[in-house]
């Protein structure tokens, strides 16, 4: 505990962590926010998933571009056009109210997401002594899950309450402020981008990146799914306020699961702890289908955090393991990219699928996803072997720098 308030002492890791916690809370919020606007106004769950992918789809297309802006420029600049730019766009987008109009907006909004966690992360070497990096990263991650969690029980909770509108203005609001103020931060405007290797590998042609690339497509796939298939079943059960609990369960037990794969990385590889924690998420996510929006779904759900939580240490050191040299903000976009298109597809069919038969079959496809995502994994691992050694100290802050960037496994995640 005492390393924690030494760090907070500091008026550069304490600028960090508040400027940036009032976006992070607007991602946890969005997804469910705008689920629940267009379902709202148009009555169709259908509707809602194809807006949900559409935004996907967008935010994908341009987070590997975004991500080599900020390796060759920097935040601050990206900061300061995207944040007010996303915060009129949110603002207008709560206006609307007919389905093409939602759907067409949905598509537009995701090209100006700002980057807050690809942001932030590279930071925190500047921020703090090198020693503290690995409790800088360790809190910066926790204050993540904490908004991933409350994020969509909030948005949840403002989405059916008297004044609905009020979930997306809020989350307009809390991005503008959030990346504005942390452009301004004195660490973003002094940030020097990672050096790139002179004659390097390029991204497109790099083994390890091609694998993950391709197992990518299916996780994206089968989360896209998953993002839609929850709400869409509660709201077809008529219980729709059970969407926030059961999400926010999974986002504690990933706090949880994160620590835990922290505590164990100097005991084994990280693609050997890759593969096991896959295995353990395949298996956990096989009766998802079979579950039902109350307490069946909420304890399955758990489990799914608690092993998405570990996964995802391991997953950012294989990417640190592979990754070519100065790409570090680049290659977790253009994952992005690749994943999100994927997400935006599986939202969209998910969605169609939920209302047109079952939510369940929805559910089916995530853990079907998974399984394929798991036995590319395996089978593919000669590529990752890079990865396949204890990580060293610095491999394992590199790494830590990343964890929980799913905003943009999911359209909470910039």
């Amino acid at each position: 505990m005492s390393r924690y308030l030494e760090l907070l002492k500091l008026p550069d890791a304490r600028a960090l962590l508040i400027t940036s916690f009032p976006a992070r809370i607007a991602y946890g919020m969005l997804g469910l926010a705008v689920f629940f606007k267009v379902e709202r106004e148009t009555g169709s769950v259908a509707a809602a998933g194809l807006a949900i992918g559409a935004f996907a789809l967008s935010q994908s297309v341009t987070a590997g571009i975004r991500g080599t802006v900020i390796d060759r420029f920097g935040q601050k600049w990206p900061l300061r056009i995207l944040a007010p730019t996303y915060c009129v766009m949110v603002l207008y987008f709560n206006t609307l109210t007919e389905r093409n109009s939602l759907l067409i907006f949905a598509l537009a909004m995701g090209l100006s997401s700002p980057p807050i966690n690809l942001s932030v992360r590279p930071l925190w070497k500047i921020a703090v002594k090198p020693e503290q990096l690995r409790t800088a990263y360790a809190l910066d991650t926790s204050i993540m899950n904490i908004a991933n969690v409350f994020g969509p029980i909030i948005a949840t909770t403002l989405s059916l309450s008297l004044w609905p509108g009020f979930a997306l203005n809020s989350v307009g609001i809390l991005i503008l402020i959030g990346g504005v103020s942390l452009s301004f931060t004195r660490i973003a405007r002094e940030s020097i981008p990672e050096p790139r290797e002179v004659g390097g590998i390029p991204l497109w042609k790099n083994k390890g990146m091609q694998l993950l690339m391709i197992e990518g497509i299916f996780i994206g796939f089968g989360w896209g799914a998953f993002d839609v298939g929850v709400p869409a079943f509660a709201t077809l059960e008529k219980i729709p306020g059970w969407t926030g609990p059961i999400l926010g369960a999974m986002g504690v037990a990933a706090v949880f699961g994160g620590l835990y794969a922290g505590m164990i990385s100097k005991r084994t590889s990280a693609l050997k702890g890759l593969i096991i924690n896959y295995v353990l998420w395949m298996i956990f996510t096989a009766p998802l289908a079979f579950t039902y929006p109350g307490w069946s779904m909420l304890i399955v759900g758990v489990f799914l955090g608690a092993c998405g939580g570990a996964l995802q240490v391991f997953y950012w050191e294989v990417l640190e393991a592979v990754r070519p040299q100065g790409m570090a903000v680049a290659a977790l976009g253009w994952l992005w990219t690749v994943e999100g298109a994927f997400m935006a597809l599986g939202a969209a069919v998910g969605g169609v699928v939920a209302s047109e038969f079952s939510p369940r079959a929805t559910l089916a496809i995530t853990s079907i996803s998974i399984a394929i995502g798991c036995a590319i994994i395996f089978i593919g691992k000669s590529a990752l072997k890079a990865a396949d050694r204890i990580p060293t100290a610095e491999e394992d802050l590199l790494a830590m720098k990343n964890i929980g960037h799913m905003e943009q496994i999911a359209p909470n995640n910039s």
